[in-house]
């Protein structure tokens, strides 16, 4: 059978239009009145078919359609033609993503729809049915929290496995051994089949009594329980049709996964190059040798695959949960995955495993991040139309109503480090428009022939190319240069870094976050901090992206605090993130900083009080509160920060993630219960009056 499909659209010289279907891309032809024209043939009757237009030149993506068309193949025809329309970005798309279509969230004529939220990670959850550390189970007591201070959004951080030591290095979530793959330290025991005797009885009262997580310990006692349930358990379980809906729903990740906990532990390293013996070699994904592995293991494979359908069970009931209190979860999408993963082992043509993603040197890390991960082929994943990234939306859509999306820059252009790079200064960002040996020398240049103290770097892809080293004022080699060099240097390099790539990066992010961002509902959320090229607002605009908004880390050139009255609407803010000190923490750490903020923020006289109190507190959070930002979501630590009796005596002990110290071990946990904050009648009866007050 044979699909004809026309569609009207203006085209420029140099560009065309090609259909993507079924993974492939096919030509169309121009016609009379800008008419283009596509034929699919050998479909199959009966069936539906869904596809997308996409504009090209020179030969790469320029612009995706922003959904997708479908249509359903008779069973008696030899061919359906089709007259579409370009589907552009709807206008006011927040407005129409999950929460609102769904109607968990409703608009009222006339009034600007903002809410509030609590950000904490499910790790830091502390409950009387707990177990160490934060459960999905716990999250139902939050959104009671939630709903009754009058909060509609519950953001948390990553949530996939990361279990690739058994130490608590993995403690990190942002470096997951599966982007699809949920942690097993999330789940509640009981309802896992663990029974509730002496022994869990004692080990829950003794963990939980603890002041931070101890991962370790956790997740081995952890392990070693749904051992002994899967045991008794898997029998009944796997006869069930909701286990075989949930195993065929998610066999694609689920199988790869399961054999690669089974080789991890076997081999005793998630390290998959090391995968190797005399007789077999797993170090290279090949699908009947897994098959063959996993009959061997059969028995491992399954509680691997047991553990992953009561998380993903307790998840989506308490997905389910929060929103009939009217709240719903957002999560968070890394832009990385760990080189040790499932998904670099099953898809390693997507990934760039000699170079490592990290972050240029911000004011929070001097030398910048190296995050161990490795960047994306972007080129390869374009060929089936981004099909990994896809899947991972989708199944973050199984669970969340929005998502943030981790270092959006990352879609524009990543910090890539060489391998064997310690730190994040010898990087240089990818993709990029770097200058030629030629280029430079007419500009009286003299090219490095190594070492780090350097003005430039050669890219590691293309031999006789330059990139300007970040932060190279700061180097021996720039101090040496005369004033008049230096001033060639300094417009060059800051005209590379803020200006050379905006059309560069803004195609480069358009041809990949269309199709991503329209596969679900979810609303959408970006971070945007750092060094921010001019496109990068401009295609956040276009597609609707909340901002995020800190009032530390201003976006207005010679600004050294934001104002939140001037947020834009499309956004979140906030008060601090994961990777920053909380509130009162931050208060204490530079009194200087605190007196200006004091003075020119607060419009307070004098010098700054010595702590941040309850009152201060609440002052700052009012105004973020009062901002226009669509959604105001503070730390749980912050919300507690404006009560003298329930904030924690150590502010610094608050901290979930110092970005500077690799590895940091992430421990945080709530200093008192669900039930004893569900139980605080005049701090909740406040926060709700706030929130009211605020039109949230």
């Amino acid at each position: 059978m044979k699909l004809i499909t026309h569609v009207e659209y203006f085209t420029r010289w140099g560009e065309e239009l090609f259909l993507r279907a079924n993974g492939s891309l096919f030509p169309m032809k121009y016609g009379s009145g800008n008419i283009w024209s596509a034929e699919i043939a050998g479909l199959e009757a009966g069936k539906s078919i869904e596809y997308r237009y996409e504009l090209h030149s020179g030969g790469v993506c320029r612009r995706s359609e922003w959904e997708s068309h479908t249509v359903a193949l008779p069973q008696r025809k030899r061919a359906v033609e089709v007259y579409d329309s370009w589907n552009d970005v709807p206008r006011e798309l927040p407005l129409h993503s999950a929460p609102f279509r769904d109607g968990v969230f409703r608009t009222e004529a006339g009034k600007q729809w903002k809410g509030a939220g609590t950000a904490i990670p499910v790790f830091s959850l502390r409950s009387e049915a707990g177990f160490g550390i934060g459960e999905f189970h716990d999250l139902k007591l939050l959104a009671d929290w939630a709903a009754a201070t009058g909060q509609k959004i519950i953001q948390i951080l990553p949530v996939n496995d990361t279990t690739m030591t058994k130490t608590k290095a993995d403690s990190y979530p942002y470096n997951a051994n599966s982007s699809f793959a949920l942690h097993p330290q999330f789940i509640h025991l009981p309802e896992a089949g663990v029974e509730e005797d002496e022994e869990y009885l004692r080990l829950k009262a003794e963990l939980n009594a603890l002041p931070a997580v101890d991962y370790e310990r956790v997740n081995d006692e952890k392990h070693r329980l749904l051992r002994k349930a899967f045991d008794r358990k898997w029998s009944g379980v796997s006869r069930t049709k909701a286990y075989r809906t949930f195993v065929k729903e998610n066999a694609e990740w689920l199988i790869p996964y399961a054999a690669f906990c089974v080789l991890r532990d076997e081999f005793g390293t998630a390290d998959f190059s090391l995968w190797k013996t005399a007789d077999a070699d797993f170090s290279s994904y090949d699908e009947a040798a897994v098959a063959a592995c996993l009959a061997k293991h059969r028995k491992d494979a399954d509680y691997y695959c047991f553990v992953q359908y009561h998380l993903d069970r307790q998840l989506s009931e308490a997905r389910d949960y929060a929103r009939s209190k009217g709240v719903i979860f957002k999560g968070d999408l890394p832009i990385g995955v760990s080189r040790t993963s499932a998904d670099a082992w099953v898809n390693r043509r997507l990934f760039n495993m000699d170079s490592s993603a990290g972050a240029p040197p911000d004011a929070f890390s001097a030398e910048g991040q190296n995050w161990g991960l490795p960047t994306y082929n972007w080129d390869e994943m374009s060929k089936d139309g981004y099909a990994w990234w896809r899947g991972r939306l989708r199944m973050m859509a199984r669970y969340f109503d929005a998502f943030r999306i981790d270092h959006l820059l990352g879609f524009f252009r990543i910090w890539e480090i060489p391998a064997g790079e310690e730190s994040g200064l010898m990087g240089h960002f990818s993709p990029a428009l770097p200058y030629s040996s030629d280029e430079l020398s007419r500009m009286g240049f003299e090219l490095p022939s190594g070492g780090t103290d350097v003005l430039f770097l050669e890219d590691p892809h293309r031999k006789g190319w330059w990139h300007p080293r970040i932060s190279a004022q700061s180097t021996t080699a720039y101090s040496h240069l005369n004033d008049g060099m230096k001033h060639v240097y300094d417009g060059l390099y800051n005209d590379f870094f803020y200006h050379r790539h905006n059309a560069f990066w803004k195609e480069s992010a358009m041809k990949k976050l269309a199709p991503l961002l329209s596969e679900t509902g979810m609303l959408v959320c970006g971070e945007d901090l750092g060094m921010i090229p001019a496109c990068v607002p401009e295609v956040m605009s276009e597609y609707q992206i909340l901002s995020l908004e800190i009032y530390r880390m201003p976006k207005a050139v010679g600004e050294l605090f934001a104002d939140p009255a001037r947020y834009p609407y499309y956004s979140v803010c906030t008060t601090s993130t994961h990777d920053m000190s909380p509130l009162r923490a931050w208060w204490n750490e530079d009194r200087q900083m605190t007196r200006r903020f004091w003075n020119e923020s607060l419009h307070r006289g004098g010098d700054a009080p010595q702590d941040c109190t309850p009152e201060i507190s609440a002052g700052i959070i009012r105004m973020h509160l009062d901002s226009p930002a669509m959604l105001t979501i503070l730390p749980l630590q912050d919300w507690l920060s404006m009560d003298g009796d329930l904030r924690f005596a150590d502010p610094s002990q608050e901290r979930i993630n110092v970005p500077a110290i690799p590895r940091y071990y992430w421990r945080y946990r709530m200093h008192l219960t669900l039930e004893n904050l569900l139980s605080q009648e005049n701090f909740n009866s406040r926060i709700r009056e706030m929130i009211s007050s605020s039109g949230r």
